[in-house]
């Protein structure tokens, strides 16, 4: 193929020759007639792919496809302008309480500015540099790194997520069927369309077979369109472009293929785009709660804050700037140690971290949110085939009129052999009966086989169940006995009708048609009127209707799906003249899926064939865990009731003699009964996709949380309506994967467990170090609350002094929170999960992330934190409450430099030690307390930086702070060591009142 994707005379009706530069000049010209100026529904299908310069019957070649991707761009709306890095950045600032800590540098620079202008001349005048000022800086800078990395990599797992859930289609390129990111659609691509499949651009038409269109995103229009590949002779409104598909609607019904005219914003969809229009992400239901303490912190801290400064001012009066500049940096303080500054992104960080872990054990959630729904779900109703079992569907039984064989060989691998199910030889007519059977299936048949790049490995392309058929006939060799057949027409398999048919020219009849068709077999029976039996027709009767449906009900029993197969010769070559078609005025067939009645009457019983599909071997142990964890697991299937019934019982869903509620049972009941129903049954059979949608509001309107599975585009509505959608990966369509908010990549049953437990333990993680990061802020608040109050009594404030003395240094509270906030709650994050974790029943929505009992342990440590904060510094000081050995020969400036410092070493030790309380509301600390090695890391890494804080000279001077000796370690350790105990304590009263 050269360069030219499109001949410029290939729209035109006129045939003329240029020069080859003439040619390649013209070809962007060409590429926009087509692609923009002219109406792909009004230019014969075979133009359009002339013109594109591609065969409708093999399609684009790797290479050509690789080339017009570079030239027309990914298959995808503009959307806006990333963000730059920079402005990320300085997003890290856009925060109130940075406005109040820049107020508090501008404070401290203001006051630095009058001491130095204040100071007597020859005097030293304070401080040489506002050491305050800067270091509040720095730490905002180092904040906001440490944000900016902390949401750079939450993006960055979300980015991989996206590349995880984006959507596919299928195409045909080098004469194969491939499933390809719907972004590398270009145009001249070969679209093949099935149920269920989002339309990925827009297209010209090709072939269809009883194809309808959803285009109610598009158009408006609620019902579904007929779709059919005949040129239109006028321009007409999008809705009625018969012969169009278009980017974003989604296939309801039959199949299809359309060449591809338009991707990205050369679709209608994209020329309707508003490109300016971006909407922020949705805060979660966490971050709204975080936003809501973050609100009541803020308040409560403003109101101690003003409580303060009227006592001040009313019983000490404010006799200089000063004293009003240290008054206002004490308001800052306490605002600078009640709100942990990293929550939102540690948040975000620890969810997304989650996810990721999720994503790797093939459980891809779409929404960081959805996270809290999974770990609250009460109900899992699943699909059977390909959830709870193997999705390898193996022919194994084959019941015809004249006798039943065995199939041997599993999987689908097409080796084995037909025996009798008494070891005998199969007699000549049973086998010709067989090979009948198989063959109809054949041929009434989507699914394909195919050999895998290794040797002795094989591809499945289409539904497991069909795929068998090609299977079990590849095993007989009755694919070779009916290779001369080729079809020529199909009326596709829906929920609804529960069958399939296609019409087959026989090359080696003079091209006679004849109908194929397989189904239920309760179902294909009742358009069958003759049956197939020792190689000659005869007329079906009652009793050879009851004889099959006991076989149907026998191997239901026996857990086998059953497909039954028939045919009926049609006697002529041409589709418009089969007796009874209806035809329009020009002799054409409009749409041959509407006139099923006719082409599906008077059908000849072949046989039906029993299709096994085991259970998975680890399915069972999964409903015993959701079991436990007070999950109800729900099958729903439409199955035969006793093969539903059979493999509930094998999984343990059910008892042995458990029974299952058929469809048409659900349809005869009211919404109380439904209700009484769904509160029992755990099993549903022949069910419809609208069945789904009635149980799941069913169990909803119980008060459960519920997560349903659907592959199907009829599933849409009810996964969409479940509290948790979950589609399924390998056989579920866009559609369905579009409605759901979270995708199996593997469609088992016990991936779906296995994320709920995840859940469960990302939401415990999120607790901890909820409490960790409350409890330590808090503890903050009260020793500068305390610390102020009680300064005389402490010997914090000296009597000979006036105005305000604070127990700690803002700068040394913005510390802290940096030190202790970031890296041990983020260690926490991602805290090993308990062995309880499927031993509790689920969390109801209702249910507050910090309730009581977290409230109670916040406030707790908070004040055992504060107290063993204002002890340390008290021992350090003279006039206090205790009086330390080495306080007698300092001045009172130098004890307070000193005391500072224990308080601020005791206060981080205490916040470290409480990070190993915090790991439980009832369990010891001591247990699995070296388990989580991220966390020992990030208490090693504070205690390092904590250490150079007190022993280098320059960071002594920004933060205020003097080296220890040796005894004062011990005594910081041990009145940190408080925290821990405290907790310790409280925690064998609790667990002592939860066993009575």
């Amino acid at each position: 193929m050269d360069d030219r994707i499109i001949d410029p005379s290939a729209l035109s009706n006129e045939s003329h020759v240029e020069p080859e530069d003439a040619q390649e000049s013209r070809e962007v010209k060409a590429q926009e007639a087509l692609l923009h100026d002219v109406d792909p529904s009004l230019v014969d299908a075979d133009r359009v792919a002339t013109a594109l310069d591609v065969d409708p019957r093999t399609g684009l070649s790797a290479a050509e496809a690789k080339r017009r991707l570079e030239k027309f761009g990914p298959n995808e709306l503009a959307s806006a302008p990333p963000v730059p890095k920079w402005k990320k950045f300085l997003q890290q600032f856009q925060d109130p309480l940075v406005y109040l800590l820049l107020a508090a540098t501008a404070i401290s620079l203001v006051a630095w500015i009058i001491e130095k202008v204040n100071a007597a001349p020859g005097a030293e005048g304070g401080e040489v540099l506002p050491f305050d000022a800067i270091v509040i800086v720095l730490i905002l800078i180092v904040n906001a790194i440490l944000g900016y990395m902390q949401e750079a990599k939450a993006e960055e797992a979300v980015n991989a997520l996206s590349e995880m859930t984006a959507p596919t289609s299928n195409v045909l390129r080098d004469g194969r069927v491939e499933r390809i990111n719907t972004t590398d659609i270009v145009p001249g691509d070969i679209l093949v369309l099935g149920e269920g499949d989002t339309v990925p651009a827009d297209g010209r038409l090709l072939a269809a077979a009883s194809l309808r269109i959803a285009e109610a995103s598009l158009t408006g229009e609620s019902v579904p369109v007929s779709k059919r590949p005949a040129t239109l002779e006028t321009a007409k409104a999008l809705g009625d472009r018969a012969n169009m598909v278009f980017n974003g609607t989604s296939v309801t019904q039959g199949t299809g293929r359309a060449i591809v005219t338009g991707t990205g914003m050369n679709t209608q969809v994209g020329k309707i785009a508003d490109l300016l229009q971006s909407t922020d992400d949705e805060a979660t239901p966490l971050q709204k709660e975080m936003n809501h303490v973050s609100k009541i912190l803020g308040i409560a801290v403003c109101i101690i804050a003003v409580v303060v400064l009227l006592a001040l001012a009313i019983l000490e009066g404010f006799h200089s700037v000063h004293d009003v500049i240290d008054s206002l940096l004490l308001a800052v303080s306490l605002a600078v140690a009640a709100v942990p500054e990293g929550l939102a992104a540690i948040l975000t960080v620890v969810l997304a971290l989650g996810v990721q872990r999720m994503a790797a054990h093939h459980a891809i959630v779409k929404k960081l949110h959805s996270v809290e729904t999974l770990g609250s779900a009460s109900v899992i109703c699943s699909d059977k085939t390909g959830t709870l079992t193997r999705n390898e569907m193996t022919v194994e039984r084959i019941v015809v009129p004249s006798g039943e064989v065995e199939l041997t060989g599993s999987g689908y691998a097409p080796e084995g052999d037909m025996v009798s199910l008494d070891g005998a030889a199969v007699p000549e007519d049973i086998a010709n009966e067989v090979l009948a059977t198989l063959g109809a299936g054949l041929l009434a048949n989507d699914g394909e086989l195919r050999e895998g790049d290794k040797p002795g490995t094989w591809e499945v392309v289409g539904d497991p169940t069909e795929v068998s058929l090609v299977v079990a006939a590849r095993k007989t060799h009755a694919d070779k006995k009916y290779e001369h057949f080729q079809r020529v027409a199909e009326i596709p398999f829906t929920s609804e009708r529960k069958r399939m048919s296609v019409i087959a020219r026989n090359a080696t009849d003079a091209g006679k048609l004849t109908v194929f068709a397989k189904g239920a077999p309760d179902v294909l029976l009742s358009y069958c009127d003759r049956i197939y039996v020792n190689g000659a027709v005869r007329k079906l009767t009652e009793g050879d209707r009851q004889d099959i449906l006991a076989t149907v009900e026998r191997l239901s029993r026996e857990a086998y799906r059953t497909l039954g197969e028939a045919y009926r010769p049609l006697d002529t070559d041409s589709l418009a003249q089969i007796p009874g078609i209806r035809t329009n005025s020009t002799g054409e067939i409009p749409d041959i899926s509407e006139q099923a009645d006719v082409i599906e009457a008077h059908l000849i019983w072949n046989g039906m064939v029993g299709i096994i599909d085991p259970p998975r071997t680890e399915v069972r142990d999964a409903v015993s865990e959701a079991h436990r964890a007070g999950i109800r697991t729900v099958m729903i299937t439409g199955d035969h009731p006793l093969t539903a019934a059979r493999i509930a019982s094998d999984l343990g869903i059910i008892a042995k003699d458990g029974k299952a509620l058929t469809g048409d049972e659900l349809d005869a009941m009211d919404e109380p009964q439904l209700d009484k129903a769904t509160s029992e049954v755990s099993v549903y059979a022949r069910v419809a996709p609208e069945h789904k949608l009635k149980i799941v509001e069913s169990l909803q309107r119980q008060g459960n949380i519920v997560a349903m599975t659907g592959d199907g585009v009829n599933d849409a509505p009810a996964v969409k309506a479940a509290d948790i959608g979950v589609a399924m990966g390998i056989t579920g369509t866009e559609v369905t994967k579009q409605s759901a908010k979270m995708i199996l990549a593997d469609d088992n049953f016990s991936t779906i467990v296995a994320a709920v437990r995840e859940g469960r333990g990302i939401f415990d993680n999120i607790r901890k170090f909820l409490r960790y990061l409350l409890s330590s802020n808090v503890g903050e608040v009260f020793t500068v609350f305390f610390g102020v109050v009680f300064a005389g009594w402490l010997g914090i404030k000296n009597p000979a002094s006036v105005g305000v003395t604070v127990p700690l240094l803002a700068t040394q509270l913005l510390w802290i929170n940096l030190l202790t906030d970031a890296a041990p709650a983020l260690a926490m994050g991602v805290d090993p999960m308990t062995e309880d974790v499927m031993d509790r029943k689920p969390r109801k929505l209702t249910d507050r992330v910090i309730d009581g009992a977290m409230w109670g342990d916040i406030v707790y440590i908070g004040i055992i934190m504060a107290a063993v904060t204002l002890i340390g510094m008290d021992m350090h000081l003279s006039g206090g409450l205790f009086t330390d050995r080495s306080v007698s020969a300092m001045g009172h400036d130098a004890q307070m430099v000193e005391a500072r410092t224990m308080g601020f070493t005791i206060l981080v030790f205490a916040q470290l030690f409480n990070a190993l309380a915090s790991r439980s509301h009832l369990q010891s600390a001591f247990v699995g307390l070296f388990s989580n090695k991220w966390l020992w890391g990030a208490i090693g890494l504070s205690v390092v930086l904590q250490l150079f804080v007190i022993y280098v000279p320059f960071l002594n001077t920004a933060f205020g702070t003097t080296p220890l000796p040796p005894m004062a370690w011990l005594e910081c350790i041990g009145l940190a060591f408080f925290v821990l105990l405290a907790s310790e304590i409280r925690k064998i009263f609790l667990r002592m009142r939860a066993k009575k």
